[in-house]
């Protein structure tokens, strides 16, 4: 019975959500698996990838073969290097320690490399969070100017308005005097 490493595509329409499964090469996409190894989920940056190396590297020594995606996710998390060094182990090569040493010093190598690129997405989304408010100050602050002379105009016609009936007001208060 052949086996792939292939993904079952779950989630709505536009929203794709993948479990990476190891099935039967005659079962649907969406069909019947032997084992779920794990998950990938596309629409976060960057990618939410998670996998059992272990169960993955199980699947490859027993004759499994990835599809390019999923040879791509297993690549990315580490489980071909995973099963490249327990060939090695198999053949003498290298010892159990050693091999585990080099995984986990690449671990932390891509770790770090994952660590980077989320610093820079969000360092990237924050000065762009800047940029914007920066010109919607700028935009508000030349609506204000645009609007502010408007305004004045009519508050000085108003204070004039004002000024006038003032003058205006002890005058008569003057006159109803007098005719008294």
């Amino acid at each position: 019975m052949p086996v792939k490493i292939r993904l079952q595509r779950h989630g709505k329409k536009g929203k794709p959500f993948y479990w990476i499964v190891a099935a039967d090469v005659r079962s649907k996409r969406d069909g019947k698996y032997l084992e779920k190894l794990g998950i990938y989920n596309p629409n976060t940056n960057p990618a939410t990838i998670d996998l059992n190396v272990d169960g993955a590297v199980q699947w490859l020594q027993n004759g499994a073969q990835p599809t390019d995606t999923a040879k791509a996710i297993l690549s990315y998390k580490g489980a071909l290097l995973k099963n490249h060094l327990a060939g090695g182990v198999r053949k003498g090569a290298l010892t159990e320690e050693q091999a585990e040493a080099k995984f986990t010093a690449w671990l932390e190598e891509k770790a770090g490399k994952v660590g980077a690129k989320t610093d820079g997405l969000a360092k990237a989304q924050a000065e762009a969070k800047a940029t914007a408010l920066k010109a919607e100050k700028a935009a508000n602050e030349a609506r204000i100017a645009a609007a502010a002379p408007v305004v004045e105009e009519e508050a000085t016609e108003e204070v004039v308005a004002e000024e006038t009936a003032t003058e205006e007001a002890p005058a008569a208060e003057v006159e109803a005097k007098e005719e008294e």
